[in-house]
């Protein structure tokens, strides 16, 4: 059986994703990897190369190693895949920042950097028959970058975590096209900042109802992020500005995260 795989071929017809990128003949990229193409004629044996077709009509001669069935790519085992659109999508990330806790001013020493950020995937993949993932992840370093239409859409509903991204005052690379993202962020700020604000702080106050029913007590953190997530929706509905710093309410929100304040008082 391991023998028929070593020597099995795609016939032509078959659509197939390249592993690495696709150069023509003016020795520049015609293809990122990533891409999807259609071979339109198969060697007879692996140290041959297929003819590979493109959506734009490019063709390109492309080795058995280097390519992927289209449908095993997408059915599973993906990690691999996943991987390599990622490595492929990296450098068309337009901006990225810091959110969390460093945005907040209420990191300690052993807080996390939470990168996020947006990016914009090239034309002919977008198009391919494979299309683009709404969004790269990587849980090793906390990152995570949508895809430029999703980031928009999500904006458009108030999504706090892609509002912070828009306010976070720590931002570590912004291209023009970042740079024009920014500068109309104040149109994302509406009246479904209410209904989606609201809906986190509901979300995290079920966490601290899930500490007390599973622990007998609440985890102070969760109480700190309750707090924080009502002082910040209240201020942005009043203001109409997003202030992702805690300013002025830092030690009281530490003092809670600490444990020290009882919940009563937290809670008033």
């Amino acid at each position: 059986m391991n023998d028929f795989h070593e020597r099995l071929i795609f016939p032509a017809g078959t659509q197939v994703v390249a592993q690495k990128d696709v150069f023509s003949n003016e020795d520049r990229i015609a293809h990122p990897a990533g891409a999807v193409g259609i071979i339109v004629r198969s060697p007879l044996d692996r140290t041959h190369a297929y003819r590979v077709k493109f959506a734009d009509g490019f063709e390109a001669a492309i080795h058995h190693e280097q390519l992927r069935c289209l449908a095993e790519f997408k059915a599973g085992p993906v990690q691999a895949g996943e991987q390599l659109m990622q490595d492929s999508l990296q450098g068309n990330i337009i901006f990225r920042c810091v959110i969390g806790s460093q945005a907040y001013g209420l990191e300690g020493a052993n807080s996390d950097t939470d990168r996020r950020g947006v990016y914009l995937p090239p034309a002919d993949l977008q198009w391919s028959l494979y299309g683009v993932p709404e969004q790269l992840e990587d849980d090793a370093t906390q990152e995570v970058y949508w895809e430029l239409q999703k980031f928009l859409v999500l904006a458009l509903k108030a999504n706090p975590n892609v509002l912070e991204c828009l306010y976070t005052p720590l931002v570590e690379k912004c291209t023009s096209l970042g740079e024009e993202l920014l500068g109309m962020r104040e149109a994302f700020l509406s009246e479904l900042v209410f209904q989606t604000f609201s809906g986190c702080v509901a979300s995290q106050f079920k966490k601290m109802q899930t500490d007390i029913r599973n622990h007998g007590q609440v985890k102070w953190k969760h109480v700190m992020h309750f707090i924080r997530l009502l002082l910040s929706g209240i201020h942005v509905l009043k203001s109409e500005k997003l202030e992702l710093n805690t300013g002025a309410n830092r030690d009281r929100l530490l003092y809670i995260k600490s444990g020290e304040t009882p919940f009563e008082v937290a809670d008033n």
